[in-house]
């Protein structure tokens, strides 16, 4: 067998044994739930629309992966392969203007970029769509650094008006943070909305984030489907003490729910208790300057 052959033959040896222990190493660590879910918070079931964003995360990770070893592997090979040789001197046999080569290398981004995007818009069309009739609205007000929560849960509005947490260090200081409770299995609505610069409501748990902006109204339609407790956090940088813009979310049974809201105040807190900290009553400007 010529040195050649030789070496193509190690090169594809190679390139195989570095898919197949790629390959064992997958298999190996799929038994973890949180490596089959791609390290993300929460749980398959936590909100209606955990499931579909879980999919959709894992799944373009295998193919992400997947062009990943290939490219690697062709990498390897080609560098094995197509090395200088004992006593060649000089650059290999140059090939170039490979028309069928060079189409390939374009239209199959091109497949793999529509797939995905195919897919992503699919996913975000679905957990997007809007609830026209929930069993909760919740009218979410951001503010510098807190969290004002408006119920409408049947005939019933409620309000929450939360202050600002002071992060000490000190135990039970996450016992005093905003808290909003939801009913576990219903329908919940919530409107977004600033009382003064952007913020972003995120709960990483349920895999959804949006931003809040003044004067503007943006939604997030779930159905949570687990009890328990979670975190939740601002994700806008919106000013000196961003960090302690927390709160927490509560998923309790309906009735825990019902018991909870005979405990706030009737009404609600509505836009009249916004503000533009861009307006300053005390700067006058002089047309003439």
């Amino acid at each position: 067998m010529s040195s050649e052959k030789r070496t193509v033959s190690r090169g594809r040896r190679a390139a195989r044994g570095i898919t197949a222990a790629a390959a064992a190493a997958l298999v190996l660590t799929g038994c973890s739930e949180q490596v089959q879910r791609g390290w993300l918070p929460g749980s398959r079931e936590t909100t209606s629309n955990t499931a579909e964003l879980t999919d959709l995360w894992v799944n373009s990770w295998i193919a992400a992966l997947g062009v990943g070893l290939l490219t690697w592997g062709l990498m390897l090979w080609c560098m094995v392969a197509y090395r200088r040789r004992r006593g060649e001197t000089g650059y290999p046999r140059q090939l170039a203007y490979n028309v069928p080569l060079e189409i390939m290398y374009t239209i199959v981004p091109i497949i793999m970029v529509g797939v995905l995007f195919y897919f992503t818009d699919q996913v975000q069309r679905s957990v997007d769509e809007p609830n026209e009739d929930p069993d909760l609205v919740v009218d979410v007000r951001g503010k510098q650094w807190a969290w004002d929560f408006n119920y409408q849960y049947g005939d019933e509005e409620r309000y929450y008006a939360g202050v600002q947490a002071h992060l000490t260090g000190e135990e039970g200081v996450e016992d005093t943070l905003p808290t909003l409770y939801l009913p576990v299995d219903e329908s919940v609505t919530f409107e977004l909305n600033s009382r003064d610069v952007i913020h972003s409501f995120w709960v990483p748990a349920f895999l959804q984030k949006r931003d809040m902006i003044p004067g503007k109204t943006t939604r997030i339609d779930l159905t949570p489907q687990e009890e328990g407790t979670f975190q939740g956090k601002c994700a806008e940088l919106c000013g000196e003490f961003h960090s302690e813009m927390l709160f927490n979310v509560e998923v309790v049974s309906a009735d825990e729910f019902q018991q909870y809201l005979q405990t706030l105040p009737e009404g609600q807190l509505g836009d009249e208790y916004d503000r533009n900290p861009n307006l300053d009553d005390d700067v006058t400007t002089d047309e003439g300057d």
